[in-house]
């Protein structure tokens, strides 16, 4: 039987706000655990919630940046559960009025095919706190810090078919997340997670097959695994005559495996209700119009503007555009090397990228600024050095020893282009290797690549290669 795999995601975007949802705690990472939860993330007697405003704005620039609908009108509920790290027994969320309603987005695939995914809902509601296993033995210790930080749901509609449609669509939201500053993105941290809803159904089916969620994937690697898993754990247990129960499970990276936590609530089960300490979320047009005027360049503006404006390539656009610091840096380069749009592009996407993930740095951290790189490729263009060079003065400024034309001067880099003395070396080399002057001349071609060899090991990799080519083939012709 041919299967068809059902994916919905519910991502976590944790809101870059310097303090908390509903209080003014801070929401810093890193500090010592129950150092950043107040009495109203304690949820103590008497303490009332108070909703951040920068929260709502942030919330407004989502919807407003995926075309989806912004609601007038919203209002927080309580979803009551109880769990060790959810002090007050109940989680402030949105369930029927969200902030943000229905969009639509679009994703590109591997195969360069376009496909939209729709957007159900994105609410506001208050982050947990942590559970942490394995510090005291025999016991679960609980970090507070989190609770209360504020996190948007993006959740989406069971239109994705496969892990990989499933992770064009989670980049696609991280990236513009990211974009318009409302999270930082950082998936070690936290700040950005999802839910899976993974499902399977006979080919042709119109009827979804019943679904398990797999929660908090906080890397895109673990979410195409842990969806891949729990596609087969399914298929194998219906081919097997069994039938899948609808559960919550957990991803487990180091067992490779997926494995059930609890029984897949429903929100009945959560007994929602409006929130009597929260008045509702009321949004004018005059606020909508206000936060849309500050919108900066979104990545699709960005990705059709680099096509046209710099006459790349769509994959080359695509991969400048998918983060706004690379985009950023990319036209910073580009204009600091005098416009070589495709020869800034090849050195961003190759040896400037292999070398920021070899090196685990973050490009805003990185030694080689936009300027430096884009002086370099200026020397590349006006031949004073070659591309080979390159590496070698890219590999120099990255270890702090100055800009390009500094390492150049001091390491004797610069490219030789006077003719007279590249037809010295070439005259040599013939002269030294009669033999091979034969070879080619008799028919064999390849011998040719041999010279060029030579005469760059004589110049020491600086004679200019597209001078050495033209005379060599003018003093090697029979």
């Amino acid at each position: 039987m041919e299967w068809e795999v059902v994916i919905g995601l519910e991502i976590h975007a944790q809101l870059a706000t310097k303090s908390k949802i509903f209080s003014g705690a801070s929401t810093a990472y890193g500090a010592p655990a129950n150092t950043q939860a107040c009495v109203v993330d304690l949820g103590m007697p008497g303490v009332l919630p108070v909703l951040n405003h920068e929260a709502v704005q942030m919330a407004i620039k989502f919807g407003l940046a995926t075309g989806s609908e912004v609601a007038p009108r919203s209002i927080f509920a309580r979803k009551n559960y109880f769990y060790p790290d959810l002090p007050k027994g109940y989680q402030i969320s949105q369930m029927e009025l969200p902030i943000v309603g229905e969009g639509v987005l679009e994703i590109r695939l591997e195969d360069g095919t376009v496909k939209k995914i729709g957007i159900t809902r994105a609410h506001l509601e208050e982050d947990a706190g942590k559970s942490l296993h394995g510090e005291s033995p025999g016991m679960t210790g609980i970090d507070l810090n989190r609770a209360g930080t504020p996190l948007l749901e993006i959740v989406s509609e069971p239109d994705m078919r496969s892990a990989k449609e499933a992770i064009a669509y989670m980049k696609k939201i991280h990236s513009i997340v990211t974009y318009i500053d409302i999270c930082d993105g950082n998936m070690q941290e936290g700040s950005f997670r999802c839910d899976a809803n993974v499902s399977v159904r006979p080919k042709g089916q119109e009827e979804y097959g019943t679904r398990a969620e797999i929660k908090n994937l906080n890397s895109f690697r673990f979410v195409e695994k842990a969806i891949n898993l729990e596609v087969e754990r399914q298929i194998d247990v219906i081919e097997g005559g069994g039938a899948v129960v609808q559960e919550t499970r957990l991803y487990d990276s180091d067992k490779h495996e997926t494995r059930a936590m609890r029984s897949k609530e429903e929100a009945n089960d959560y007994r929602y209700f409006p929130d009597p300490d929260l008045l509702p979320v009321e949004i004018d047009n005059e606020t909508i119009e206000a936060v849309r005027a500050n919108l900066p360049e979104l990545p699709d503006a960005k990705l059709q503007r680099f096509i046209s404006e710099y006459e790349l390539s769509d994959y080359d656009a695509d991969v400048l555009t998918s983060s706004r610091p690379m985009a950023d840096y990319y036209e910073i380069v580009v204009k600091a090397s005098g416009g070589e749009a495709k020869l800034s592009a090849n050195w961003v996407m190759g040896d400037f990228s292999g070398t920021l993930n070899k090196e685990s740095t973050d490009i805003k951290e990185c030694p080689v600024s936009a300027e430096m790189l884009g002086g370099m490729i200026k020397r590349i263009a006006d031949n004073t050095i070659s591309g080979k060079i390159a590496k070698q003065v890219f590999e120099a400024m990255w270890q702090g020893e100055g800009d390009a034309d500094a390492v150049i001067e001091s390491k004797g880099l610069k490219q030789v282009t006077d003719s007279g003395a590249i037809e010295k070396l070439v005259d040599e080399i013939i002269t030294n290797n009669p033999g091979q002057v034969e070879q080619y001349r008799s028919g064999k071609d390849k011998v040719f690549g041999f010279f060029v060899g030579q005469v760059m090991k004589a110049s020491q990799g600086k004679a200019n290669p597209a001078q050495v080519n033209q005379i060599l083939k003018d003093k090697l012709k029979p």
